[in-house]
């Protein structure tokens, strides 16, 4: 698992996720309005926003929003118009970060990303400066189980590999399309799915050792997702789970 996805791990057993749980509620809401405004309201023929759908109802957002959300988006109902953009940048250590916002005013997230990175110790990067590690992939978290019945089951239901990811944890990585399928799938076989998300994984990594920059990166992770505007941060860091749950604390 990804640092980004173990810190998130971390915040949500200490409840910081059900307290943040609106302002989730509201990202995911533009996404479907994007996603059905660019493709049409009907998730069978739309995948970017049967993707949307399936992460709503991960979230608990319940059916009436979804579909408010999405009548909104095809021009069913009254709603926003939002441009997609994504930041690059830079955190202490030489860490890459990707910023993707949904926005109706570009200069206000543009003066927000810029302002979090320069106050916390980052930097913004010029456009694909950092972008071309990364790519789109469905990652998967497993507790439980042996080598042997997690492979078979993520595979059969097309993932494309199985690695171990601490104790007891397995990390599964699928196409991004099927990372939900995988999911049912793995549950199915009785398994216990910790996390399944489609996110951006970058083809290397930057070990983190340094307490006072792990601390000012999970910080700089924070106050953007804090930013209404701001939908998904990626990174590349790798901090040991005793260093990032001491920063953390």
């Amino acid at each position: 698992m990804s640092g980004h996805s173990k810190w998130a791990t971390i915040k949500h057993k200490k409840g910081a996720a059900d307290k943040a749980r609106a302002k989730i509620f509201n990202k995911i809401a533009r996404q479907l309005e994007v996603a059905a405004r660019e493709g049409g309201a009907d998730p069978t023929s739309n995948a970017s926003l049967r993707t949307v759908i399936q992460k709503a109802k991960g979230a608990q957002m319940t059916n009436d929003a979804i579909d408010r959300a999405v009548k909104r988006g095809a021009g069913l109902a009254d709603g926003g118009t939002y441009e997609a953009i994504t930041y690059e940048g830079y955190a202490p250590g030489g860490v890459a970060m990707l910023v993707d916002v949904l926005t109706d005013n570009r200069n206000r997230s543009s003066a927000d990303v810029r302002n979090v990175f320069s106050k916390m110790g980052g930097s913004l990067a010029e456009p694909g400066a950092v972008g071309w590690q990364f790519s789109r992939r469905g990652v998967l978290q497993v507790q439980g189980g042996d080598e042997d019945s997690v492979m078979m089951a993520a595979l059969d239901a097309g993932a494309d590999d199985v690695t171990a990811d601490g104790d007891d944890l397995w990390r599964i990585t699928c196409d991004p399309s099927v990372v939900y399928e995988v999911r049912d799938a793995l549950q199915a076989a009785g398994l216990k799915v910790e996390n399944a998300e489609s996110t951006m994984v970058s083809s290397m990594t930057v070990e983190v050792t340094d307490a006072e920059d792990a601390r000012k990166i999970l910080r700089i992770i924070d106050s953007l997702e804090d930013l209404d505007d701001v939908q998904d941060v990626y990174s590349n860091f790798d901090i040991s789970d005793d260093l990032m749950e001491a920063v953390g604390a």
